[in-house]
Parts: structure tokens; sequence; C-alpha cells
């Protein structure tokens, strides 16, 4: 026969449940708690709007990936990028929106075709510009201080860069009293550069020949017209189509044996005689910090646009010996790196 549980034995049992109790609810709130944060990571969402091809674009991408990782971020896992290249300017507007709709938290911007491109497209959606030209000039921010829109990010300040680059045409060309200046028509920053360029002409006592080109099949026409107007060189101002088309305009440099000069070194090793520039890879390792900023709650019109503080003078002297040019000792004494 059963005896009935005594109450000290019916009090033990309730304290044991208790505690079991008590220890379950502790375990669901300590154990688990990892797990459950990681089912609930938020993922950023990133986008990115380019030039083709976009093997072009692979340094500078890994630099903002490496920049981006320095940050915590892991692709897959706490990050999404969406890419999206286009292949000529009149595709990056649809584009643009195409990562607005895909819900972009943050876009990122080359230059100032890709910035005016994702600015048409939202004035709500923020947007990093990793290497834009005149942002303040073309009126894609207020001011460098306080940018006031939903853009914001790094600038290599182009009106000044191309003053630089025809003085170092120039003295490597000391003689030379003409000069062409091709340039992007669809790249908004480039009508401030070109007043640049034609002050910096004056000032130099050069005559200088527009050569305007938008597609690949431009580029063949601007050198014929180059070549028929007697250039002694040419200056290339920067852009996400010249540095896309570095190889193709490297070939038709020397093929028509015409010294040049251009915004980015990747052009100068691609077969360039001279650069005058920023390290953009560096400068798109920095636009990492402004994606985290506004991924974390900073809003990009109360983020500073900040301009490169280091640029680079870069030599081609196989070039240069290919073009029959003997480069001046002082322009080489003032070379960062020299190609042999």
């Amino acid at each position: 026969m059963n005896r009935p549980p005594s109450p000290l034995t019916m009090l033990l049992s309730r304290h044991t449940r208790r505690r079991e109790v008590i220890g379950l609810i502790a375990s669901a709130l300590v154990a688990p708690h990892g797990a459950f944060a990681q089912a609930q990571i938020k993922i950023a969402r990133v986008g990115f709007l380019g030039p083709a091809p976009a093997a072009n674009y692979a340094s500078r991408v890994e630099a903002l990936r490496a920049g981006l990782r320095e940050l915590g971020y892991v692709e897959g896992t706490n990050l999404n990028v969406a890419f999206r290249w286009a292949e000529t300017a009149n595709q990056m507007p649809e584009l643009a929106a195409e990562l607005v709709r895909a819900g972009a938290e943050v876009i990122l911007a080359p230059s100032s075709t890709e910035t005016a491109a994702i600015l048409e497209a939202t004035k709500t959606v923020p947007v990093v510009f990793a290497t834009h030209a005149d942002p303040v000039g073309i009126g894609h921010v207020a001011s460098l201080a306080r940018p006031g829109g939903n853009a914001t990010g790094l600038t290599m300040l182009l009106t000044e860069m191309v003053a630089k680059e025809l003085e170092a045409l120039k003295e490597a060309l000391p003689n030379a009293t003409r000069f062409g200046v091709l340039f992007t028509s669809t790249a908004p920053s480039h009508i401030p550069a070109l007043e640049a360029a034609e002050r910096a002409g004056r000032r130099l006592q050069v005559e200088l020949r527009m050569a305007p080109v938008r597609s690949e099949g431009d580029l063949h026409d601007a050198f014929a017209k180059m070549v028929q107007d007697r250039v002694d060189g040419f200056l290339v101002i920067s852009s996400s189509f010249t540095f896309s088309r570095r190889a193709l305009l490297a070939d038709l440099a020397i093929k028509h044996r015409l010294p040049s000069v251009f915004g980015t070194k990747d052009n100068v090793f691609a077969g360039g005689l001279l650069s005058y520039a920023p390290d953009l890879r560096d400068l798109y390792r920095q636009a990492a910090t402004y994606v985290d900023k506004i991924l974390r709650g900073a809003n990009p019109a109360d983020l500073p646009v900040e301009q490169a503080s280091r640029y680079e003078l870069v030599i081609n002297l196989k070039t240069a010996k290919t073009l029959g040019i003997d480069i001046p000792p002082t322009l080489l004494a003032r070379a960062h790196e020299v190609i042999e």
C-alpha cells in the first residue's frame, strides 16, 4: 500500500521543481542568447553603381571591401553588396533606380557621373562618393563642411589637379605650344575642370584644343582630331570612363606618338606618360568609414566631405623612351614613382 508523501517530501519536491524551473529560465536567458542574437543579426544592404567592365574596378572594390572588413563587416554574414555596372552613361539612371528599389540603405558612387545618376533616382537614400571631382562646383553638396543633402564622401578636387597635370606636361615638353584636352562630355564635373584647364593654359602660354568623348568609339575620332590639330601632347581629364578605357588610351597615344598626362596612375601603368593624382585605392578604403557611419545612423548632410591630402607624380620612362622624350631631371626628381 502506497503511503501519501509526507509534508516534508512534498516541500522538498516543490523546492526541487522550483529550482529546475528557475534553472530552465536562466538557461533560456543565458545559454541560447548567442544563437538568438546570431539569428537576429541585421544585414546591411549596400549598393554600388559603376561603369563597366567590372574587372577594371577590381582593385578599388577590394580596397572598399578591406575597409569594411576592418570595421567589422563580413559579406554574407552582416553585409550584402549589390553591384550594378553600366555599359553606357545612359544606363546609369535606371540602374541607380534599381538599387533604390532593391532597398539599398546606402549607395556608393565612384565619381560625379554615378553620383548624378543616383541623386536623380533618390533624394533620401544616402550616397557616398569615393573620388568625386568637384561636389560643390556642380551642386551635389552645399559645402564641404556641411553637405546638406543625401550625398557626402571624398573628393580629389579635379580643378586643382588639371592645372598641376598641365604644368607637369609642359615641364616634360618645354617647347610645346598646343595641347589637346580629352574630356568626358557626360561627366558633370568636367565643366568646371575645363574652365580650370583653360586658365592654366593661358598661364602656361599653351593653346588648348578640346576633344570631347562619351563612348569608346569617340576615342578614335578624338585622336584623329588631335592629330589634325597638330597638338604636342594631351591631357586626359580623369573620369570613370577614361579609367576603364586606360589600355586603349595608352595604345592610341603610342600609335599617334602623343605624350599624355592623366589623373590616375593606373593610366600610366597602362602605358601613359605622366600622372598627377591621389591614391585612389586609399580613397575607396576611406569611403568605407562613411558607409559605416551612415549605417550606424549618421546623417550624410552632417558628414563633412574629406579632401584627398596626398598627391603623387608618376612617370613612365619606358613610354618616354618609346616616344623619344627626355624627361627633365627636375621633373624626375619630384616623381613619387618612376616606371622603368
